[in-house]
């Protein structure tokens, strides 16, 4: 069993972690363990209870002076009770103070992982046997209840986290902070890995020693954002990919996010992650509830690399619903660094033209087929073709481009609109904008109220009309600018703290509407590149645009953050022109290819003005990519060393999972003069075996899995600046 109760001890095995935490003679839920599995030994024994000066008790317990909220672990903190530690909760109750304190109600054990109305949340199977623990805390005096929530999936090592607020009493209470995850270790022997970046440079691995005092990780710009990630690990001093405990937590939500990691002055270390709490505020009436975003976490004592194949496997699996997961990702091109704004039919057939003969699959129509868009400051909600510039109505378009044996997509920015648009004439109430203040813009252009019914249903109309008015396989869904002040014209002063959340919400709703009508539509999200790489988003859309950086050299470490949590196959990566748009640099085309092979695999050039020879090198590419697409896209995947550390170079593996084949890369980042050759150890290979080895098709010997995976494989002298390599092996039968 994963879940096991006995005395108000709460037990939760997955196979290889435990997860404990207890009801104690004061009512209150003690956090007991979480680490390596071990049994339902209660773990409480290892709380020490003193007098600590200047520590807050707790009604009933001041004559003895060692019991107090501020120093005990507990599974969910509350603000205004003594605790003066980060909380995971603010709530007012009515006395018009934050001074919840939550003690034990109830609890029960279901069949089967709960759901969220209108959030992604992980769905359980028939296969994967999940269970759900839900425990009811109420206020000690109030009949405000909190559902604590834990999803169980047990052979997938991983446990789902949410929090349900319950309003039983007979007046309003105001929430200013509901966190989805709260948890608190008895030491101090922690280093926080987080993920930060900026616009073209995102998810960049930062791994820092914890600090006495709070460390604060936070998106307060609408979107999870290109600056923070909502995915954070906490792992022991030593550890590494191959080994060392570690855990990872993850937010499934595409909005604004909060992680406090905080280590008190009794050096323990407590983590609370939810939603952005800077704007927010929920009055939360008598009768209603709120559930907050759900909350991933995951324990490994076998390094990093046992961590994202966990993750990994969690989305594929029990987050990503589309029936693309399971399909061969189109190879495509798409026109934006080939054309930009600046096209008509026949330059997008041309290019429609060398990627048919290429062998590639999709055209991806970019920005600019709409409305008067010859600019980026224009026309965006006027979701009707151009058919001036398009060359007459885009099912034309489409079907010019399926003659060749090309399916087709669409970019789209749904949830923005310019003020020079037909949207915005005809009503300016639907931009995000405060009465009597000058807008804050980002790109010429203002965001849409996505928590207004009507612009939801403006948006899924005008979507479905061009989906049903062409043939469309694709979609490619943008986000250019974040949110400001965030304001509704629809709700009243006193609830404007809900504006961001309802926002998300409104998001979630439009794009569930959009699956239900076409559940075979492949979505890309986007948002300047990776603004919103989160798995929220992945619930709706199975790959996002990883980053609109898309220089080779850089996407190895953009792409080298992202695999800590999300698998590859989500990971949207493409060949771009030379020198690159971005930074001006030059790299190969062999390895423009190799490195967009990491996720999934296509161009973003102009094919009709490659040479004869890279013409020639995209067929190969595009080959090679096919054939084996099913390690690149379901293969186990192995970070073999850092780009952050090593200058030299930067390998990568794929394994299939009956570990019969692998592709190893290798790209060379930092050419020296008198060069050393170096030996790079591989991953997870089958004891015993014998694989086949070739370099760039050309075959190299045959090795032992133990040699290659101890002794290690001679990598070859780079060429040329920014050289790179791939690897094939197959086993030897």
């Amino acid at each position: 069993m994963a879940i096991i109760v006995k005395d108000l001890v709460f037990t939760i095995h997955t196979q290889n972690s435990t997860y404990q935490m207890k009801v104690d003679n004061q009512n209150t839920l003690l956090h007991t363990y979480y680490g390596a599995r071990s049994d339902e030994t209660d773990f409480s024994y290892l709380i020490g209870f003193q007098d600590h000066g200047f520590c807050g008790n707790i009604p009933g317990t001041e004559r003895e002076r060692v019991y107090s909220l501020d120093y005990l672990l507990q599974e969910y903190s509350t603000a205004g009770n003594g605790d003066y530690r980060a909380s995971a909760l603010r709530a007012e109750l009515g006395s018009g103070t934050c001074d919840c304190r939550l003690v034990y109600d109830s609890y029960q054990i279901r069949e089967g992982k709960y759901s969220l109305d209108g959030l992604p949340a992980m769905f359980d199977s028939k296969e994967s046997g999940a269970q759900t623990l839900e425990i009811v805390l109420k206020d000690a005096e109030e009949a405000f209840y909190v559902h604590l929530l834990y999803g169980v999936f047990e052979e997938q090592d991983i446990i789902t986290r949410t929090v349900r607020l319950e309003n039983r009493m007979d007046h309003a209470a105001v929430i200013s902070r509901v966190m989805s995850l709260g948890i608190d270790f008895p030491t101090n022997d922690f280093e926080l890995i987080h993920f930060y970046g900026k616009h073209m440079g995102e998810r960049q691995a930062e791994r820092s020693p914890m600090v006495h005092g709070s460390i604060d990780l936070r998106s307060t710009r609408g979107a999870s954002s290109h600056q923070q990630n909502p995915f954070v690990i906490l792992a022991e001093k030593m550890a590494s990919e191959r080994q060392g405990l570690c855990y990872g937590f993850s937010l499934l939500y595409s909005g604004g996010f909060h992680l406090q990691a905080e280590v008190d002055s009794f050096d323990q270390t407590r983590l609370v992650l939810g939603l952005d709490d800077e704007d927010f505020c929920w009055s939360l009436n008598p009768g209603e509830s709120f559930a907050a975003p759900e909350a991933v976490m995951c324990c490994s004592r076998d390094g990093f690399s046992a961590l994202s194949h966990a993750f990994h496997r969690a989305v594929m699996e029990h987050v990503i619903r589309s029936p693309w997961k399971k399909k061969r990702r189109p190879v495509l091109v798409n026109s934006w660094e080939a054309v930009y704004l600046d096209f008509n039919k026949e330059k997008i057939l041309a290019i429609a033209k060398e990627a048919a003969e290429a062998g590639l699959d999709m055209l991806v129509l970019d920005d600019g087929w709409f409305g008067k868009r010859d600019s980026d400051a224009c026309s965006l909600g006027d979701w009707f073709v151009n058919e001036e510039k398009v060359g007459g109505s885009l099912a034309q378009l489409s079907e010019e481009i399926h003659k060749m044996g090309l399916s087709f997509g669409l970019w789209v920015e749904p949830e923005m609109v310019s003020e020079d648009s037909e949207l915005y004439r005809q009503h300016p109430q639907w931009a995000m904008t405060v009465p009597g203040r000058q807008p804050i813009r980002g790109r010429e252009q203002l965001v849409l109220d996505m928590t207004r019914d009507d612009v939801i249903e403006y948006l899924y109309d005008r979507l479905s009309s061009i989906i049903d008015g062409a043939q469309i396989e694709y979609i490619k869904w943008d986000m250019n600018r974040s949110l400001a002040a965030g304001h509704s014209r629809l709700l009243p002063r006193e609830r404007q703290g809900e504006v961001r959340h309802q926002f998300v919400l409104g998001v979630y709703r439009l794009l569930e509407k959009l699956i239900s009508r076409y559940p075979d539509l492949l979505i890309e999200g986007c948002c300047g590149g990776g603004g919103r790489y989160d798995m929220g988003m992945l619930y709706y859309c199975p790959q996002i645009w990883c980053s609109d950086n898309t220089d080779a050299v850089e996407r190895l470490r953009i792409q080298y953050g992202t695999s800590f949590a999300y698998p590859m196959s989500t990971i949207s990566a493409h060949v771009s022109a030379c020198p690159n748009h971005e930074n001006g640099r030059v790299t190969p085309f062999k390895t423009r290819g190799i490195c967009a092979m990491q996720g999934t695999f296509g161009y973003e050039l102009d094919l009709s003005k490659l040479s004869k020879a890279e013409k020639q090198q995209v067929k190969e590419q595009t080959e090679f990519y096919k054939k084996h697409f099913a390690l690149f896209q379901y293969g186990t995947y192995y970070r073999l060393n850092s780009p952050f550390e090593n200058r030299d170079y930067t390998a990568w593996q794929y394994l299939d999972s009956e570990k019969k084949e692998a592709i190893v890369s290798v790209v060379f980042t930092d050419l020296r003069a008198n060069p050393k050759t170096d030996i790079l150890l591989l991953r997870g290979l089958k004891p015993g075996s014998r694989y086949r080895v070739w370099m760039d098709r050309e075959e190299q010997g045959v090795y032992t899995a133990a040699a290659l995976m101890q002794a290690g494989m001679r990598l070859p002298i780079p060429k040329e600046n920014y050289d790179a390599y791939q690897f094939y092996l197959k086993e030897e039968v």
